[in-house]
């Protein structure tokens, strides 16, 4: 058994170097090998020395250069170790910088490259490598041993997407200092997990992670690999998931990155149709080649295994699919049938999960597609792509241009129908509604801006639109700052504005967050059977003159629950609804209450038990005032507020 994957033994290196063997050799030729950081990259042992690997084909020398020889270029040579694996062992300490100095079978070209496979880096703008042997108590056993059930697709799972340097600002953060105020508010506002943007090394800070150098390297802004591995485990031993973003369908053209890295597009494809991003000036890996695959698929181990995350949510899944994404006719270099998909990147998308999955019992991977893909998670074995969940991007987009609409035109049939057409496909995938960040910067405007009104119509709105995707189906995502309905769009380089919990109604609507949280893992009909077809119906989708919805959650053996949103400014009293069940039903939650900023209408008003009435294809109804821009839990049995 893997020692790094037990909790509560040491989470580094051990300080002995593993031989690079023909197996190796192998599996990386093969696109197979899932831990080419246990022979490539820095290797530092017991007797004070390190060994050094780094794939390197093409190149006709190649040497280290650091602190610990002056960086002199012909100090420590590098032998040839097979499969195109250079090697040398050098005395080096602790956090000595160190590249790669590479000359190639191209004439003239020579150049430093950081190693592909450091574990550590220099803090940007430096760009060297750290020589780093790191160690970790880990302390979550019982995390681990429960994790599947926290994660599953009948569970309930509330995630809260976060930027680590932008949260908060106390002079600057670093990963252990976030680690108790995260979790005092995540166990405030009860999100089951919290999802990352990429802590991977990158040389721009404005690219929030997403241009990534360092593929096995935590970031150094936030401190050193053992203090993210310490921010991980104090979230696990307190409860909350970790889901951390990683980016294998780009990297940066950055010289000591891994473009053109031993004078061959290696990496890379050599063709710009194919090997160059138009939309992010960044390379596109080269995902026919088996050595890059096995690169990747490392990396994604690496962070399953060294530091214990519970998911990994894969960026612009589109983009690697497709060979034509973003390109115009013309632009895009057809596969060997013919057509526009991306067969290499199919093929390791499909052994990414599967091995993921395969090795890491109770991990899920997410994925970022935004286009109809079929079978996006569904397993392997079935002709999918073996994704856990999907970010259900068309849900996000149709519902964001809806709630932007003065509410005058949000009854036209055509922007009605941006809500109801979601249930449609809703059981084609397990999908994830995610207000990322991607839809809060760029002038996009923040989430309550984007709302139609005055202040208090903004933040009932807000509130409105939240309970709307807690009651949906799926899983459920938002970015940092929703919960405090934050004004700003959110600017990687400042704090959220925390100050406005001072004011009462940005107050109320992190307690309805909160709440919500709650009433999700309270109630099983909200998140049990979220991917079944029999875990919804719909009460009423064709109420569009008065921008009204309602529609029921049902879990086996536990209440349904009504869902009923109204979208309009307006209080519509008399609303009568077709309920499954006779007896006393009541709102047990309102985002109209007054604590939570709303009118302090009561929503119950005129409600009695259900009437024999037949409405909307059940037996029973309910009669209810239904308070303007509110979104109202209604369940069986006793008034619970």
């Amino acid at each position: 058994m893997d020692p790094t994957r037990v909790s509560g033994r040491r989470g580094g290196y051990p300080r002995r170097v593993r031989p690079f063997t023909d197996d190796d050799i192998w599996l990386f030729s093969q696109g197979t090998h899932q831990r080419l950081y246990e022979v490539l990259g820095c290797h530092p042992a017991a007797d004070g020395t390190a060994t050094f690997r780094v794939w390197a084909p093409h190149a006709s020398g190649v040497s280290v250069v650091g602190d610990f020889c002056d960086w002199d270029e012909k100090a420590v040579p590098m032998t040839e170790a097979g499969g195109g694996v250079w090697e040398a062992t050098a005395a080096a300490e602790q956090g000595d910088s160190y590249k790669f100095h590479l000359t190639s079978e191209r004439a003239g070209y020579v150049v430093d490259k950081a190693d592909p496979f450091a574990v550590h880096a220099e803090t940007p703008p430096a760009t060297a490598s750290k020589v780093w042997a790191f160690d970790h108590e880990w302390g979550d056993a019982e995390w681990m041993a429960e994790r599947a059930g926290r994660s599953a697709f009948d569970a309930p799972v509330s995630i809260y997407e976060m930027h680590l340097g932008s949260w908060r600002r106390d002079d600057w953060v670093t990963y252990r200092g976030l680690a108790d105020p995260l979790c005092e508010h995540l166990e405030r506002t009860g999100f089951t997990h919290v999802e990352f943007l990429p802590v991977m090394e990158h040389p721009y800070y404005g690219s929030w992670g997403y241009q990534v150098t360092g593929f096995f390297a935590a970031t150094s802004r936030y401190g050193p690999p053992e203090e993210l591995m310490y921010l991980i485990d104090t979230l696990h031993r307190r409860g909350f998931g970790v889901i951390l973003d990683w980016v294998p369908s780009h990297f940066p053209t950055d010289e000591h990155g891994l473009g053109f890295f031993d004078g061959t597009h290696l990496y890379e494809p050599a063709d710009p149709r194919r090997g160059f991003h138009p939309d992010w000036s960044s390379w596109i890996f080269d995902y026919d080649r088996p050595e890059v695959r096995s690169f990747l698929l490392s990396s994604a181990h690496w962070w399953c295994d060294r530091f214990h995350a519970d998911g990994l949510r894969v960026d612009a899944v589109a983009s690697m699919l497709y060979l034509d994404y973003s390109r115009p006719e013309g632009e895009w270099v057809p596969n060997r049938h013919g057509g526009r998909e991306n067969l290499g990147a199919v093929e390791f998308v499909k052994n990414l999960n599967a091995s993921l999955y395969g090795r890491f019992p109770g991990i899920q991977t997410f994925a970022e597609e935004s286009t109809a893909w079929p079978l996006v998670t569904r397993p392997v074995d079935e002709g999918g792509l073996g994704f856990g969940y999907k970010w259900d991007m068309g849900w996000m987009n149709d519902t964001l241009q809806y709630v932007r609409l003065d509410p005058f035109f949000r009854s036209h049939l055509e922007n009605h129908r941006k809500l109801t057409f979601r249930q449609s496909y809703a059981g084609s995938e397990n999908y994830v509604l995610s207000l990322s960040h991607d839809e809060v910067v760029h002038g996009k405007r923040s989430l309550v801006m984007k709302q139609f009104g005055d202040e208090w119509k903004r933040l009932a709105g807000l509130r409105t639109l939240l309970g709307y995707q807690w009651g949906l189906p799926g899983k459920t995502l938002i970015f940092m700052g929703a919960e405090i309905a934050q004004r700003r769009e959110w600017n990687h380089e400042s704090a959220l504005d925390w100050g406005l919990l001072e004011e009462p109604g940005h107050a109320g609507v992190l307690e309805w967050v909160s709440d919500l949280n709650r009433l999700l893992v309270n109630e099983p009909a909200l998140h049990v059977a979220d991917h079944e077809a029999s875990g919804f119906a719909w009460v009423d989708a064709e109420d569009r003159g008065r921008s009204l919805f309602s529609f029921l959650r049902f879990a086996e053996n536990s209440d349904p629950i009504l869902v009923v949103v109204n979208f309009s400014p307006v209080a519509w009293p008399d609303v009568m609804l077709g309920v499954p069940l006779a007896g006393e039903w009541s709102v047990v939650l309102s985002s109209d209450d007054a604590h939570y900023g709303g009118s302090g209408s009561s929503a119950a008003s005129g409600m009695e038990g259900t009437s024999a009435s037949s409405m909307h294809g059940f037996e029973q109804s309910i009669t209810m005032t239904v308070p303007p821009l509110a979104a109202l839990f209604v369940k069986p049995g006793s008034d619970e507020r």
